[in-house]
């Protein structure tokens, strides 16, 4: 059976041509697929022949809503999306004045182990499809009702440890029959795996890069980054200044700020001398505390955006959204799979 969904309209159109089917159907089945069916039945311009044989040579993987949280305090809504084989992922979508954005998830878990993330403590299950990354946005654009502007791969797993899925979503978001989401209004979070990076570069997409370093040392990077361990900091930073030369994109660089960890005045300071020099922002992230994890979310956020700013580093506290809900990335999928290990148990 073919996936339908994750097939560019040029592969759609090649593989209608061994079917005996007219280059022009390629066309319709876009169309239909971007308006969120779930069966070919819908697709009702198509006559009932023909969606019968889709029905038996394709597959459709649409996700169902297992849970859905709405927060009172922002209109912030988590959604933990049911795939067709069982697994559970999350995407959030967060409401801005510029327009909405949506944070999808690429893997079914993750395998990088960052201390502060619930998405990893499980591990990796397996890689999303292109159709289930794409499915993210476009069913959570349907439930909610709010038109998606923007994109953040920023959920659950690691998006350049599912390189070509993630390159064939964003040439499938970007088609201009499809959503039509330009390069520059998505935004692709890394926790920095650097032959990804270079191998991105080439590329030259103009989406947004965001590199998690979470700390300027490698002592502390890598006790919370495990991935940190076979590269380092400076390696990390040699690259993303490749990239900006490659792409001439600015690399945002994500610090989640944990208390007594990487919040210390000598790591503000140790962290604008590494960035000096480099065309870069520093979004400081207030810590999501996850209930497996001792660290704390630090109280110093405000100080050590002080210091940077001092430095001539550009830094800006991320608008905590979601603050009612399970908005941190993996914490409700992990609640999901606690309950279902619970219900197991008692049978």
């Amino acid at each position: 059976m073919v996936d339908i969904k994750s097939m560019t309209q040029p592969e759609l159109t090649a593989w209608l041509k061994e079917l005996g089917e007219p280059a022009f159907r390629a066309k319709q089945i876009f169309k239909w697929l971007y308006r969120g069916v779930t069966s070919f039945e819908e697709m009702t311009d198509l006559s009932k022949a023909f969606r019968q044989k889709l029905e038996e040579t394709a597959l459709l993987t649409p996700p169902t809503v297992a849970k859905k949280q709405v927060s009172q305090q922002d209109g912030t809504i988590k959604y933990l999306w049911e795939l067709a084989d069982g697994n559970c992922v999350e995407s959030v979508l967060m409401r801005y004045q510029h327009g909405n954005t949506v944070c999808i998830s690429c893997q079914a878990g993750c395998r990088m182990g960052c201390a502060f993330c619930a998405s990893t403590i499980a591990g990796k299950v397996r890689d999303l499809t292109p159709a289930e990354m794409l499915d993210q946005v476009l069913f959570t654009q349907i439930d909610s009702g709010a038109p998606v502007s923007n994109i953040v791969l920023m959920g659950i797993g690691e998006p350049l440890d599912n390189f070509d899925t993630v390159l064939r979503f964003l040439t499938l978001v970007n088609h201009p029959e499809g959503l039509n989401i330009g390069m520059r209004h998505i935004s692709l979070s890394t926790c920095g795996l650097v032959e990804q990076i270079d191998k991105l570069a080439r590329y030259g997409l103009q989406l947004t890069l965001s590199v998690s370093l979470h700390a300027p040392d490698d002592e502390t990077r890598s006790r919370i980054m495990p991935v940190n361990k076979g590269v380092g900091v400076e390696k990390l930073l040699e690259t993303c200044r490749r990239y900006f030369d490659k792409t001439g994109r600015r690399i945002s660089y994500e610090y989640a700020m944990i208390d007594g960890v990487n919040d210390a005045d000598w790591q503000a300071d140790l962290l604008a001398k590494r960035l000096k020099g480099a065309p870069a922002h520093v979004n400081l992230i207030p810590l999501n505390e996850v209930e497996e994890s001792p660290l704390k979310p630090s109280r110093r956020v405000a100080a050590f955006q002080k210091r940077l700013e001092g430095h001539g580093v550009t830094a800006t506290v991320r608008r905590k959204l979601g603050g009612d809900i399970d908005a941190s990335c993996g914490q409700l999928r992990r609640k999901a799979m606690d309950e279902t290990h619970r219900h197991e148990k008692r049978g």
